[in-house]
């Protein structure tokens, strides 16, 4: 078996030796440099800050949402009811034939 037939399953560039081949030397000086080591530190505080403001933004939808339930909610059913008692008084009054006192005018002054 040649030498050729031996190494006929790696890569360029690689060698089975124990010094490691180009392939390997570039991916390591790569890996090793101060602008790879910058950007995983600014993906790295991005991905920090990202998380902090979606959890904020969470808290803020939360008491957004519990906020309007507990005041505007019942405010919204209030004006509700209030609606159909106004409509329940203007039904009876026509059934009856007399108008409402909402319905009615004011007396002119004498």
């Amino acid at each position: 078996m040649s030498s050729s037939q031996g190494r006929r399953g790696s890569l360029p560039g690689t060698s089975r030796d124990g010094e490691g081949g180009v392939l390997s030397r570039v991916t390591s000086s790569i890996s090793q440099s101060p602008v790879v080591y910058r950007g995983k530190r600014a993906a790295s505080e991005a991905a920090t800050v990202t998380k902090k403001l979606l959890w904020s933004t969470g808290r803020a939808a939360w008491i957004a949402g519990t906020t309007f339930l507990v005041l505007v909610v019942p405010l919204i059913i209030e004006m509700d009811r209030e609606q159909q008692m106004n409509e329940l008084e203007l039904q009876q009054a026509s059934l009856l034939g007399t108008s409402s006192p909402s319905m009615a005018a004011p007396a002119p002054p004498k």
